[in-house]
């Protein structure tokens, strides 16, 4: 089985209405920095429309881009652990919509119903090791030849 990579699509119907009714709807400008490396995480976002770039800070006070997110795009998962601290940081690439999710929320939910917190967190696993093996693809790809002396 393919690692999902869209959240909502890979749930019930059931376990979607359920997450979505503790969502908000919310925007982003164009170059709006939604966050920032080594903030406070406390919620994750589903992204509707736009796309977003996801960066890690650089030596001389540079950023690379890590991955670029697009629709039904999951962003942020360190909510989901401590020290509730961003791992990268993200901007807006386009104007965004976006559902927006408050981590204590739903770590309550999945602490109410374990089938479901189950079912969410293998989802969020899954979308986060295909993204691990993307980004590590993709700094072979620019630090290799580098290292290599090519």
């Amino acid at each position: 089985m393919p690692a999902p990579k869209q959240l909502l699509k890979s749930l019930s119907p059931e376990y979607r209405e359920r997450l979505l009714r503790v969502s908000r709807e919310v925007s982003f400008p164009q170059g709006h920095r939604i966050f920032e490396e080594r903030g406070r995480a406390d919620r994750f976002w589903v992204l509707r429309s736009g796309s977003v770039t996801l960066d890690l800070r650089l030596p001389g006070d540079r950023t690379g881009s890590v991955a670029i997110l697009d629709p039904g795009d999951l962003l942020g998962w360190s909510w989901l652990f401590p020290p509730y601290e961003w791992d990268f940081g993200a901007e807006a690439v386009s104007p965004v919509r976006a559902h927006e999710f408050l981590g204590s929320e739903v770590r309550e939910l999945c602490d109410r119903d374990p089938a479901f917190g189950y079912l969410l967190m293998r989802l969020f696993a899954e979308i986060l090791a295909n993204r691990l093996r993307l980004a590590r693809s993709r700094a072979l790809d620019l630090y290799a030849p580098r290292a290599a002396g090519w």
